[in-house]
């Protein structure tokens, strides 16, 4: 008989016991299509391609449990401005809204190409008042852990293009070496 009353009395707690509660969803941003923009998070010093005179720093900070990432552009000459970018739910697709000391915004939109990310938006007066052209940031992680900047301009709507910045971001560690 008392062989028969334990697994009853197990079989009672089990019953009793709160059912397990299920796990957490992962956090709403923590997807790899998140992390698209991760070669570009870090503390930096900025250079142009083929140049080793500094020409800004540059902060660029995920948020917002990495949901968006934010830039603070600070040229040693010129004025700065922040960008904030995020991966829009809806569409897949990067967007990064650039707004300079200047007042003016820029919206890009794009995504990751062969390890890159690759971003496209029309700015207005780029090149001066009425000069407007369709602009195309890549930035490339490179082998040093550096990062890769490359600004393109397109005044026939995307039939060519011309570099019109190249900067290499060197993170603040790695810039004293």
């Amino acid at each position: 008989m008392i062989a028969l009353v334990l697994p009853l009395a197990l079989l009672q707690a089990t019953a009793d016991a709160p059912p397990t509660p299920p796990a957490p969803p992962p956090p709403a941003c923590a997807s790899e299509a998140h992390g698209g923009f991760d070669l570009w998070v870090g503390e930096w010093d900025v250079f142009p391609n083929g140049s080793d005179t500094q020409v800004a720093n540059s902060r660029i900070e995920r948020l917002s449990g990495g949901c968006s990432i934010r830039e603070t552009w600070m040229p040693f000459r010129g004025s700065g401005g922040q960008s904030m970018s995020m991966l829009n739910h809806t569409t897949d697709r990067w967007e990064q809204t650039w707004v300079g000391a200047d007042g003016k915004r820029v919206d890009f939109e794009g995504g990751v190409v062969d390890g890159a990310m690759v971003l496209t938006g029309y700015w207005d007066d780029v090149a001066g008042p009425g000069q407007d052209a369709l602009v195309r940031m890549t930035y490339s992680k490179l082998d040093d852990g550096s990062v890769r900047q490359h600004g393109e301009a397109s005044t026939d709507h995307g039939l060519s293009w011309q570099t019109s910045f190249d900067f290499i971001y060197r993170a603040k560690d790695q810039a004293d070496q």
